[in-house]
C-alpha cells in the first residue's frame, strides 16, 4: 500500500491542529490503531480535514467546531458527534453554543436527527462532568 507523506507541510499542519483539537490522547490512541490497510484514509483526514479545513484562516476553532457538529448531527453521525463535543473542551464552543446548534438541526434536518445529538452530547457531558473535564 501507499506510504502516506508525513513529512508534507500540509500533513504537519493537520496534524498539528488535529492534536489541539481532539487532544494529543485520541490522534495518539488512532494512529496507534491504524494499520497500513488505514493509513491512506488517516493520510487524507490529516490533509484534508485538519490541514485545509480546519486550519484555514477567517473562523475559529469555537466556529468551525460549531458547523461541524450541526453536520455531524444532521448526518446522524452519532460517534462523530460524540468525539466532536468532547472536542469542545478544546474548541472554546459552550454547552450553549451546542445546544444552538442541534437547534438549527431539530429545523433544517429534522426533530429525530436534533433528539438524538442531544442524547449523545448528554452523555459525553454525563462522562466529561465525572472525569471533570468538562467545557461549560
Amino acid at each position: 500500500m501507499h506510504q502516506p507523506a508525513q513529512d508534507s507541510a500540509r500533513y504537519r499542519e493537520g496534524l498539528a491542529v488535529r492534536r489541539s483539537v481532539l487532544g494529543d490522547a485520541h490522534v495518539d490512541r488512532a494512529s496507534k490503531a491504524s494499520t497500513e490497510f488505514d493509513q491512506p484514509f488517516q493520510q487524507l483526514i490529516t490533509e484534508a480535514a485538519w490541514g485545509t479545513v480546519w486550519a484555514r484562516p477567517g473562523w475559529s476553532k469555537r466556529e468551525r467546531s460549531m458547523v461541524t457538529l450541526a453536520l455531524l448531527a444532521a448526518l446522524g453521525h452519532g460517534e462523530e458527534v460524540a468525539m466532536h463535543v468532547r472536542a469542545t473542551a478544546n474548541t472554546g464552543a459552550t454547552r450553549e453554543d451546542i445546544c444552538e446548534a442541534f437547534l438549527h438541526v431539530a429545523i433544517y434536518a429534522g426533530v429525530p436527527a436534533a433528539n438524538r445529538a442531544i442524547k449523545i452530547a448528554k452523555e459525553v457531558f454525563a462522562e466529561m462532568d465525572a472525569q471533570g473535564d468538562n467545557a461549560k
